[in-house]
C-alpha cells in the first residue's frame, strides 16, 4: 500500500478547508474523476467534523490525523483521534425522515464509501475510522 499523505491538524473546523483541498487534489492525481473526488471530500470532511463535534467536543487541544493510501485501484482513508473512546454502537445514521439540520455525516460516509470500519486505538487511547473506496 502506498501512503499518499498524512496530515495532522488541531481538531478545529477551520482547518478542514486544508483537508478538503488535499483530499481533492490527491484523489484526482491517483485517477479519480471530479465527481468521485468531490464525494471523497464530503466523506472525509464529515468524518473529521464528527471527530471534532462528538469525540473531542469542546476540547480544542485535540489532534486529528488523516492518512490517504492507494492500494490496487482502491483508496484508503484512516482518520485517527486521541479522544476518549466513543460508544461504537451509537455511531449510526439517523432516519432520513427526521427532518432537521445536521446529523447526516454517518449517512453520507456509508453511502459514498464501499467499506467502513470503526474502532478504538490500543489501550483506549483514541478512535479510528478506516474507509475504502474502489476507484477502478
Amino acid at each position: 500500500m502506498e501512503k499518499l499523505f498524512e496530515f495532522r491538524f488541531p481538531a478545529n473546523a477551520e482547518r478542514l478547508c486544508e483537508v478538503r483541498a488535499l483530499v481533492k487534489k490527491t484523489a484526482e492525481v491517483v485517477g479519480c474523476c471530479e465527481e468521485l473526488s468531490d464525494r471523497l471530500v464530503i466523506a472525509v470532511n464529515e468524518a473529521c467534523m464528527n471527530v471534532i463535534q462528538h469525540a473531542y467536543g469542546d476540547d480544542e487541544l485535540g489532534e486529528i490525523v488523516v492518512e490517504m493510501l492507494n492500494n490496487e485501484g482502491k483508496v484508503h482513508f484512516r482518520i485517527l483521534d486521541y479522544a476518549k473512546p466513543i460508544d461504537l454502537k451509537s455511531v449510526k445514521p439517523r432516519n432520513l425522515d427526521d427532518l432537521r439540520p445536521g446529523g447526516l455525516g454517518t449517512y453520507f460516509i456509508d453511502e459514498i464509501m464501499d467499506e467502513c470500519d470503526r474502532g478504538h486505538l490500543e489501550e483506549g487511547k483514541g478512535n479510528y475510522l478506516e474507509m475504502i473506496k474502489k476507484i477502478s
